[in-house]
């Protein structure tokens, strides 16, 4: 469920999440950075990040196209939200290459991309109407917020459960 209702709310969301996020990160030693998870697909913390930096990039493609009249393919073209388990395995497929430190690098450019956009915009752009181009009730607060403190949350949340796995064996 989305927190923020104006601007000022999401950026300290947005920067608090993110900041424990990274702050959790900076504590996953090299052999668990790549660990992979038997009961969700093989993923690792490796792939986590990188999926999260990815999605925030989809949000700010969808927006700028939304901005620029076109019309975004959401979640990304060729699929649809029903197909999210099979795009989500061929991106980690796409980022098998990806090492842990571009990840974190990726996804720290990808939140300071976020958060320039929120501070851009003002509560009547991210709070009073639908995103251009969203297809949805979504406002882009609503959209930014998804794309970034809540998924910043919903990594943590998992990486912790998944630590705490990894230490006990």
């Amino acid at each position: 469920m989305p927190a923020a209702t104006c601007k000022s709310d999401l950026l300290t969301t947005t920067q608090a999440e993110f900041a424990a996020l990274a702050s959790l990160l900076d504590t996953i030693d090299t052999t668990m950075q790549t660990a992979q998870d038997p009961d969700a697909d093989s993923c690792t913390p490796k792939d986590i990040v990188a999926h999260r930096a990815h999605w925030i990039g989809l949000f700010l493609g969808w927006y700028a196209d939304g901005q620029a009249g076109k019309q975004p393919a959401i979640p990304a073209p060729g699929y649809k939200w029903n197909m999210l388990k099979q795009y989500n395995a061929d991106l980690r497929i796409k980022q098998h290459s990806m090492t842990w430190n571009q990840a974190r690098r990726l996804l720290s450019e990808n939140h300071v991309r976020l958060v320039a956009l929120i501070e851009d915009l003002n509560d009547s752009q991210l709070y009073d109407a639908p995103m251009d181009g969203g297809n949805s009730k979504w406002t882009t607060g609503r959209w930014a917020e998804a794309a970034g403190a809540t998924h910043y949350r919903s990594a943590r949340k998992y990486l912790r459960r998944r630590l705490n796995q990894l230490k006990a064996h």
